[in-house]
């Protein structure tokens, strides 16, 4: 197995941040010729999908995000922390912090309009994010 940390800088919350070409470097580098590469968000206010990487798909998912757990409703996380990113949690915890495609060739398997990407949820953004990066197979 291959393992390496992809480290990514958000600016703010809503950031979506394309991994893609990083994860083709690392299939490459582990020399995987048959196999997956599982993803893992190591922060629980971060997310790991596929999108078509483009603007309207990203404006798309950046408001379908914020009416699936709205910043105008009060969350009890918030209460109890007082670091008003309860809405993060709700929605990293919906879309989800791994991911996991094959490996075929020496090459991801991701489709032609199919990019992996990190969700920046946290209200606090701004910081780096760390995804590992697990290449099995043979």
């Amino acid at each position: 197995m291959y393992r390496k940390e992809l480290h990514v800088t958000s600016e703010r919350e809503g950031d979506i941040i394309d991994l893609t070409q990083e994860v083709r470097k690392a299939v490459k580098e582990s020399g995987v010729k048959e196999g997956f590469v599982h993803l893992f968000a190591q922060h629980s206010t971060a997310a790991l999908t596929t999108i078509e990487y483009e603007p309207g798909v990203i404006s798309d998912m950046q408001r379908a995000l914020s009416v699936i757990a709205p910043d105008t409703i009060p969350y009890a996380h918030n209460t109890r922390w007082g670091d008003g990113n309860g809405r993060s949690h709700v929605k990293a915890a919906l879309v989800g912090p791994s991911l996991t495609v094959p490996v075929a060739n020496g090459e991801l398997m991701a489709g032609t309009w199919q990019q992996i990407v990190l969700l920046e949820l946290d209200v606090n953004a701004g910081r780096t994010r760390t995804v590992i990066c697990s290449v099995t197979g043979e």
